[in-house]
């Protein structure tokens, strides 16, 4: 009886489960088809969308020699010319055939100096073989200057390359995994000398919009003259020309920490953005299309050729020889699917009718062409 009793629990237990189980999946199938995606563009902060003017990153670059390899180093003369240049800063003169080896190889540096970098701290750099180095794995790189574009030294990278890949050679075979040839070396720049960066010069600051709008610009003008009075005023659709107010003339950081938390809403040009390479199809939210109708089918030609062979008896001396050629053309064209595509507003229903008719990524690109060539589509077809 107690079993009985035990047996009945349990399985009121899991009817209990399931009915909340296909509940919540109900719910969830619904709050989906009633989500509202009209709604394409979220409220963000005022620096999620804007640069300081003024405020920009320094391009560094540099050559170096990278020691230590395991034979997977480079033989070019360019390695033996920079071999020799350190030993004689050193005092070594060695001959030219004595510093031959596969142990090093000549690398490009290049690095990327951030706004308010101050002397001494450190930033990431790339370095990439020049010559014929199979292999930066387990190699330590030099002292090298690194230079902007003004001639000028400011940064000195060193340290250990850090290789995403490796390569491996046999008498008969090799393997190669990602690219061994291009190597990261974390913090391995010390920044020698300063950028000096005025963004307030004579109480005036710009905000330069990452993705130039006009609409944009007005609202993050709005919302900066709600916030601090008239003070801001967009100079065209990528720039917002910002007067420093009175109480912040001493202290411009603290009105960019205030500044930039505000929240706008962007806009942007409607576009539509496809890879034909890769079949990738990135569609915004504020894609519109007119009344269309779309028609998707496939004609497929299959070509065979067959040879005639005529074979003769056993033990009958005779040779086997082919008497003719024969060709096979078979069409096959699949029913075509043509729907109505009516006037949307949403994306979602852009898709809904696309995938109705069973079209692949690739099959979608071209239907958008044929969409936008026929001047139904609202917005940019970004080829990429």
């Amino acid at each position: 009886m107690i079993c009985k009793y035990k047996l009945f629990v349990i399985f009121a237990f899991l009817v209990s489960f399931m009915s909340l189980l296909f509940a919540a999946t109900a719910d969830a199938s619904v709050n989906l088809r009633d989500m509202d995606f009209t709604r394409v563009h979220p409220q963000v902060r005022i620096k999620d969308v804007v640069d300081i003017e003024g405020a920009r990153p320094n391009q560094l670059t540099g050559i170096g020699l990278v020691m230590g390899l395991n034979g997977t180093g480079d033989r070019s003369p360019m390695a033996t010319q920079m071999m020799r240049n350190v030993l004689q800063q050193y005092g070594v003169t060695v001959d030219e055939r004595a510093v031959r080896s596969r142990n090093v190889a000549v690398v490009s540096l290049t690095a990327e100096l951030p706004p308010y970098v101050r002397p001494g701290q450190t930033i990431d750099l790339i370095a990439s073989t020049v010559g014929d180095a199979r292999s930066l794995q387990g190699g330590t790189l030099l002292q090298a200057p690194l230079r902007a574009a003004d001639g000028q030294v400011y940064a000195a990278a060193q340290g250990p390359v850090l290789v995403g890949g490796y390569a491996a050679a046999g008498a008969a075979a090799t393997a190669t995994r990602n690219i061994p040839t291009v190597g990261r070396i974390p913090s391995g720049a010390i920044v020698e000398r300063e950028v000096r960066i005025d963004y307030a010069s004579g109480g005036q600051m710009a905000l330069l919009l990452r993705n130039p709008d006009f609409s944009t610009a007005q609202r993050i003008t709005d919302a900066i003259n709600s916030a601090f009075g008239s003070v801001a005023r967009p100079s065209d659709a990528g720039r917002v020309v910002v007067n420093l107010p009175q109480q912040y003339a001493a202290s411009p950081a603290a009105f960019l920490a205030r500044m930039e938390t505000l929240e706008v809403q962007p806009d942007a040009v409607a576009r539509v953005a496809v890879n034909e390479r890769t079949g990738t199809v990135v569609m915004g939210g504020d894609v519109k299309i007119s009344s269309v109708a779309v028609a998707h089918g496939n004609l497929t030609v299959t070509v065979e050729d067959f040879q005639s062979v005529s074979q003769p008896a056993p033990f009958s001396g005779g040779q086997t020889v082919v008497t003719a050629d024969r060709t096979d053309i078979n069409f096959d064209e699949s029913e075509a699917n043509f729907i109505a595509m009516p006037s949307t507003t949403t994306v979602r229903e852009l898709v809904r009718v696309i995938n109705a008719i069973g079209a692949s990524p690739r099959d979608v690109i071209a239907i958008l062409q044929a969409i936008n060539e026929a001047g139904a589509l609202h917005g940019q077809l970004v080829n990429m």
